[in-house]
């Protein structure tokens, strides 16, 4: 059994379908969603810090006195079709999901019984999403993760925790706890994703307590997964996987299996009516996240922002599916590797990604080389090597690379009306 402390609980192993499911789609969606400006920091910044270009943006859209509250009706989704998402998450090749259940607003999406008409069901749509998107993912067989902030801007307990230097614990008792514990009863989630831990630390939250509970004696002990926001000064060292910072790049492989989470929309996490197209990652930007982060043993969480009625607009849906596409051809090379020997290499024409799963080793470039002929010098092959190109079918001339490595003989592709897909993979077989 897990004992309530850091050394217990970060040496429980992370269950295996995390690190084999590699790639996650994120999702903010609350009542943020329907000022839909600026980011789902939208209350914090024009009434926690009185930003002039908030208060601006109130003034010229809303009546005199509109509160952040007045929100929540207009928070409808109307058109949310959870099986439409699932399908959408499953066709971008996301082996898991994580839906914001509440962000640092406090409003939740499903009915807590300490959120009392601040919740979805109470007001806004009046349906539990939470459930609604649980269960159309568990029939498309997607693993289902929560994402939960402990703390709430403006909730009356939790500022008058913060005004007593945290020694105080009423929001925690009250709030965050019972909405924990109601999350993993009620929805048996694979993935607790926490934030909002970094004003107090994790003795004030209770955390170790919860995490000993949850992987001892919770419906989920033996498959949840949880992250690293856990309290100031946890993240990056304790916790299940680590995110470090939102976008997270180490430069080397690090030594503790990892996520970066990334959002279609460079500016912000939550939806934006106002979101140009010159802001939004594009396919090569995209599918390089990917590679890079996953060739240095991460995992890849795409965040989108659906609107206030619930539909992802069409520019995050055509990003998700080329993603998608990306992965039918390219897939064998990112579910369930492993990081190689060697992550990374600069050659003459172009940077190349490895991956390995077993003998196999992946090499993926993101540039087609000027000659069609790819320089390798880390891999060393020998005389059984076979090269193939995913995607391509026979295989690859290849010959030795005076010095060290190979020199491939890349297919001749076809100029073509459409342009290049981003990125390739060519598979090693008898390679050291």
């Amino acid at each position: 059994r897990y004992r309530p402390d850091w050394a217990s609980l970060d040496a429980r192993p992370l269950p295996a379908w995390f690190d084999q499911a590699k790639v996650g789609v994120f999702v903010h969606w609350g009542v943020f969603s329907v000022p839909a400006w600026g980011s789902e920091w939208f209350w914090w910044h024009w009434q926690g810090e009185h930003d002039a270009a908030y208060e601006r943006f109130v003034r010229r859209r809303f009546p005199p006195g509109t509160t952040y509250a007045e929100f929540a009706p207009q928070f409808t989704a109307y058109d949310f079709q959870p099986r439409q998402w699932a399908r959408l998450f499953q066709r971008a090749g996301a082996r898991y999901v994580v839906l914001t259940t509440k962000h640092h607003e406090g409003f939740t999406n499903w009915g807590s019984p300490v959120s009392w008409n601040w919740n979805s069901v109470d007001t806004g749509p009046h349906r539990d999403l939470v459930a609604e998107l649980g269960e159309a993912l568990r029939e498309s067989n997607l693993r289902y993760g929560l994402y939960h902030s402990l703390m709430e801007w403006f909730h009356p307990l939790y500022l008058a925790d913060k005004q007593s230097d945290f020694k105080t614990q009423s929001f925690v008792l009250k709030k965050t706890m019972p909405e924990l514990y109601d999350l993993v009863l009620k929805y048996k989630p694979d993935l607790i994703w926490s934030d909002g831990d970094w004003e107090a630390p994790d003795s004030y939250w209770n955390s170790t307590s919860f995490l000993a509970w949850l992987y001892n004696d919770s419906p989920v002990k033996d498959t949840v997964v949880v992250n690293d926001r856990w309290g100031r000064g946890c993240s990056c060292h304790h916790g299940g996987f680590y995110n470090c910072a939102d976008k997270f790049r180490p430069g080397t492989l690090p030594g503790h299996k990892w996520e970066m989470c990334s959002s279609l929309d460079r500016l912000s996490w939550g939806y934006r009516s106002n979101m140009s197209l010159a802001e939004v990652m594009d396919e090569m930007s995209m599918i390089e996240e990917l590679v890079q982060t996953v060739s240095l043993g991460g995992n890849y969480l795409l965040n989108v922002g659906p609107t206030k009625e619930g539909v992802i607009v069409p520019i995050f849906q055509e990003r998700l599916l080329a993603l998608g596409r990306w992965l039918d051809t390219n897939g064998e090379a990112i579910y369930d590797s492993q990081p190689w020997r060697v992550q990374v290499e600069n050659t003459t024409d172009t940077r190349v990604w490895y991956t390995s799963k077993g003998p196999v080793v992946f090499a993926i470039f993101l540039l087609w080389p000027r000659d069609s002929v790819l320089h390798l010098s880390s891999p060393i092959p020998c005389p059984d090597t076979q090269v193939t190109l995913l995607g391509f079918g026979g295989t690859l001339q290849w010959q030795k690379q005076p010095g060290k490595g190979m020199l491939i003989t890349l297919p001749y592709m076809l100029p073509s009306p459409l342009p290049p897909q981003s990125g390739w993979v060519v598979k090693l077989e008898g390679v050291k």
